[in-house]
């Protein structure tokens, strides 16, 4: 399993990668890994404000079909349509392909979210 310093990670294995007021959300390398090969991404429209844990999209997989949560409360500015057109994107590089990029509203709200030590050890209890 892969995980990257700096980045912040959510219970639900979403991702967050902070530049500024902005985050960048995808799935974990260990959530693209239980799901298998991920066929179909569904993503909100750019222009949405979102609150923090509420469902954001979908991700199916040739065994399942998983919700996504929102790590952080904000504007979503921009949904990578690369991962809509080529689901796959995803499977190859999870932390390369993020799903969406959001203009945070409460950047306090990091703080609830763990850094990668703690996701591998919550991923090891998981398991």
């Amino acid at each position: 399993m892969k995980t990257i310093e700096g980045l912040f990670y959510s219970k639900d294995h979403e991702w967050v990668r902070v530049e500024g007021s902005k985050a960048y959300v995808g799935i974990t390398d260990y959530a693209q890994h239980a799901l298998g090969d991920i066929v179909y991404v569904e993503l909100p429209e750019a222009g949405a404000s979102m609150k923090q844990d509420e469902t954001f999209g979908s991700v199916e997989s040739v065994k399942a079909a998983s919700d996504m949560i929102l790590p952080v409360s904000g504007t979503i500015t921009e949904v990578n349509d690369a991962v809509t057109e080529d689901p796959a994107l995803v499977n190859q590089d999870a932390f390369e392909n993020w799903m969406l990029i959001v203009e945070m509203s409460d950047p306090t709200e990091l703080e609830h979210l763990m850094n990668a030590v703690a996701y591998k050890e919550f991923c090891g209890e998981e398991a």
